[in-house]
């Protein structure tokens, strides 16, 4: 699994994640790219529990993708929206592992609202790698840029100090979804038994 963790290892840990949590949700946070949603996907199938995707109930919630939201309405409008789909979903969806969008969590209130409902879990990556992931597709508005890079570097040096303020940090890397999941699985256990 990587870090010399074993399956068996994984699912004691992931034992012990559910035992000490409870019905509270694990909401990751981080910039593009970290893998929140496909990392997110790993860890709520280790947990057995289900995995909600943020973005998605946003676009189900204003009837359109994100990119058309951004063009038609701004930012401005997506992010409220944001505020108001996370604040439901931490209060409407115990046992879940929810991921959300890069700027959700530089929201004071929605950084408020996962620290009273959930356990937050901030997958960091290098920029580097992280450039290289949000690369592969153009579905990002805010690297719709003459220098995406740039952008991208900008975002991750403003927001990471933010992101620490999450209650567990893992940093993901360039290995399986799976070995990922994992390290997090781990560093749970290691926070909830501190």
């Amino acid at each position: 699994m990587g870090d010399g963790l074993t399956s068996t290892d994984v699912s004691e840990k992931s034992k012990l994640v559910n035992q000490q949590l409870g019905t509270k949700p694990i909401v990751l946070i981080g910039l593009m790219g970290a893998g929140k949603s496909t990392v997110g996907r790993r860890i709520a199938n280790y947990l057995n529990r289900p995995f909600i995707d943020s973005d998605n109930e946003i676009e189900k919630a204003a009837g359109m993708p994100i990119p058309d939201i951004f063009e038609t309405h701004g930012e401005d409008e997506f992010r409220a929206g944001e505020v108001r789909v996370i604040s439901r979903l931490l209060t409407e969806n115990k046992n879940t592992v929810i991921a959300t969008g890069g700027g959700a969590f530089m929201n004071e209130e929605t950084r408020d609202n996962i620290k009273r409902h959930a356990i937050s879990l901030w997958l960091d990556a290098d920029i580097n790698l992280l450039f290289e992931r949000v690369s592969r597709r153009n579905t990002r508005p805010l690297l719709r840029t003459a220098d995406p890079f740039g952008t991208l570097k900008a975002l991750y040096d403003a927001r990471n100090p933010t992101y620490a303020l999450a209650d567990v940090k893992v940093t993901s890397f360039d290995g399986t979804h799976e070995a990922v999941a994992a390290k997090a699985i781990d560093a749970l256990a290691s926070y909830l038994t501190a």
